[in-house]
């Protein structure tokens, strides 16, 4: 097996090697970088029969904690299954394996005219694996959908080591229980996918960023509810509030908030890119927006600075958030801010992907002296308070970062006990031993 170990030592497996560390007390735990399905099944079946657990780990760029590792566990990675293995634009679909990045995928499919609609904003660093892994979200889901509308079919290891096929690779195909959609977002605590059957679109034959400048962050979420009662759809709608737009120009020595205190930034594709335009800023002036078709090069700027522009404050205490509403009800998670600031003493700012209602709020504290290593219980208390204000509005604790190791207690407040005990006695039957990913995601 193509292996390697944090503490690489000849003779015994992987799985061994973890055993022996965990009792020595040398640092762990093992890594496993397989270089074929049957290389992973292998090293999950010496895990499983010595007793051990793995946690399965894409390219690391998770959020909630969902491919950390005890030093007695095995780390099987998926970054060395970078195979693109198909690519058929007849069907308009691509067979990949896990380790494929999200961007490498995208300039392989250039030439056929088409591409992988999730765009998570680590996209360039984030893997297949891991975006199927958190059923991962990005930008253009308001127009294409999360990781899940993207997905056809599955090759998965399962905890006993054995490897399914999942899903089909036809559009449509309703034979049997959706299996997919089940491994979709497990967060690798069910089994760990080989390869994946991927649905492809047309690049669009134009492209083109609208802004929309406000002058307070209620008017502008006054201008997402005129986006939606337009006829343009468009593929991405993002959402920055005052001081989101403060800290970007702070981080990154930009101008914003010059030109408003509220943007809502806008990707338009497809044909008739002109009337899309004149429809938006149509709808988008009428309600106080000052609407702008930016250039080519300034959209890949604004679009850049809404990837990686803020900066997190290395004088505070901070946490930051991915809860989700229904659309109709982000007007009223912001208008809740004020409240939670007051009454906590932090401040809250949020950047959304406002298409689909998904937030990231930005909570953060001032340090004292009399904090010392722990962050003040009022930190959390706020977040706690925030995922409370989502979930009376129908939302949810996690939009797209999964649940992982950070929001177990939080996802108890949104699923029902009955709830929780199907999804355990899911888990139970899959993996009866807990061999994967044991203490996350539900």
């Amino acid at each position: 097996m193509a292996s390697r170990f944090l503490n690489p030592a000849p003779g015994p497996p992987a799985a061994a090697t973890a055993k022996t560390a965990a009792a020595s007390g040398n640092p762990g735990p093992a890594v496993v970088l397989p270089t074929s399905a049957a290389e992973v099944q292998t090293a999950v079946r010496i895990a499983a029969e010595l007793g051990l657990t793995v946690v399965p780990r894409g390219a690391g760029t998770g959020l909630s904690g969902g491919a950390t590792a005890r030093q007695d566990q095995v780390v099987i990675s998926t970054e060395k299954l970078t195979a693109i293995i198909e690519v058929s634009p007849l069907d308009e679909v691509a067979v990949v394996e896990p380790g494929v990045i999200n961007a490498d995928l995208n300039k392989h499919l250039e030439p056929f005219g088409l591409f992988y609609a999730p765009d998570p904003a680590s996209y360039d660093i984030s893997s297949i694996g891991g975006n199927i892994a958190t059923n991962a979200g990005g930008l253009r889901c308001a127009k294409y959908g999360v990781t899940r509308e993207s997905i056809l079919s599955l090759d998965v290891v399962l905890p006993d080591g054995s490897l399914i096929s999942v899903g089909h690779r036809a559009i449509k195909g309703v034979t049997g229980l959706d299996l997919t959609s089940l491994f979709v977002g497990s967060e690798g605590i069910l089994g760990i996918v080989t390869k994946a059957t991927l649905r492809l679109r047309p690049i669009p034959v134009a492209r083109k960023t609208v802004s929309a400048f406000f002058n307070s962050t209620a008017e502008g979420t006054d201008g997402l509810a005129a986006i939606t009662l337009s006829p343009v759809r468009p593929a991405a709608i993002e959402f920055f509030d005052t001081p989101s737009l403060t800290n970007i120009d702070a981080h990154s020595g930009t101008s914003l908030r010059e030109r408003g205190a509220a943007l809502i930034l806008i990707e338009i594709d497809g044909y008739g890119i002109g009337d899309q335009a004149a429809d938006l800023a149509t709808a988008l002036s009428a309600v106080g927006g000052r609407v702008t078709v930016e250039s080519d090069d300034d959209g890949v700027r604004l679009w850049e600075l809404r990837r990686s522009g803020r900066g997190l404050p290395q004088d505070k205490w901070y946490i930051g958030e991915d809860i989700a509403v229904p659309k109709s009800q982000l007007p009223k998670v912001y208008a809740a801010f004020p409240a939670l600031e007051a009454r906590f003493g932090v401040d809250i700012s949020a950047v959304s992907h406002a298409g689909d209602g998904n937030l990231h709020p930005l909570i953060t504290k001032d340090k004292t002296p009399d904090d010392g290593a722990n962050p003040p219980a009022s930190l959390l208390e706020a977040a706690t308070e925030l995922v409370k204000v989502a979930l009376s509005l129908g939302g949810t604790v996690t939009g797209e970062h999964g649940v992982g190791t950070i929001k177990r207690e939080w996802a108890a407040l949104e699923l029902s006990e009955r709830s929780r005990e199907v999804q355990h006695a899911i888990k139970a039957a899959i993996d009866p031993q807990l061999t994967l990913n044991p203490g996350k995601a539900i």
